[in-house]
């Protein structure tokens, strides 16, 4: 035997060992993590796979109800939102909270859904976007009967110029003050819906046609 195959030999004795060495004290470990890596994610994959489905299923239901709603058949869109709300996935529970609440606005139920609204933004799990809008919807609901310092605690607060829902806001304030005969709160509402630059075409078409009849009507000077 040369002495380049002894070297050899004994360098792969050597790595033999260290390598059984190296197993022998880390083998465990290694067969650990694996296990726990094909663990996780097949975890992962069945979460995915459960929450989509889960999600799938609520939209469907959440879909049925709005064909049921537009349909005209409010107690059965009721129905199945009511159910939705009890066993839904994800937000489709407070979404169905929000369309029970407009079917009975549609319905001419109109202080039941004020009440629901109320609620929906009194919920501090629901998200803030979806309770400012059950604000703006109670808003809405209540402009036609309700006093105007009744529609002033829900929606005044989101009126101000920073606020993303200021536009439905004013408008609200303003038509709940044309009602009540507080033509001055009216012509400040609507002018600003006028002047602000984001507001959308349709809305502020309606202010300028507010305005010219407040003006018309001889209630407030010429703006």
């Amino acid at each position: 035997m040369s002495d380049d195959s002894f070297i050899r030999e004994v360098e792969e004795e050597l790595r033999s060992d260290k390598l059984k060495t190296f197993w022998d004290r880390f083998g465990p470990i290694v067969i650990g993590g694996a296990i726990l890596l094909i663990v996780g994610t097949a975890a992962t994959r069945f979460y995915d796979y459960y929450t989509t489905n889960q999600a799938n299923a609520s939209g469907d239901k959440f879909l049925v109800a709005l064909n049921l709603a537009n349909e005209g058949k409010n107690d059965e869109a009721l129905a199945a939102l009511q159910e939705l709300e009890a066993d839904g996935y994800g937000q489709y529970p407070v979404l169905a909270r929000m369309r029970a609440a407009t079917v009975l606005a549609n319905d001419g139920k109109v202080d039941e859904a004020a009440d629901a609204f109320d609620a929906i933004s009194a919920d501090t799990s629901v998200p803030v976007a979806i309770r400012d809008m059950a604000k703006i919807r109670a808003g809405y609901a209540l402009v036609d009967t309700a006093e105007y310092t009744e529609v002033a605690r829900r929606v005044e607060a989101l009126s101000g110029p920073d606020n993303t829902m200021r536009h439905a806001a004013r408008e609200i304030m303003g038509l709940a003050a044309w009602r009540t005969e507080r033509f001055e709160d009216a012509q400040r509402f609507f002018t600003d819906i006028s002047n602000d630059e984001a507001t959308p075409g349709g809305m502020g078409e309606r202010a300028r046609i507010m305005l010219e009849l407040l003006t018309a009507s001889g209630k407030v000077a010429a703006g």
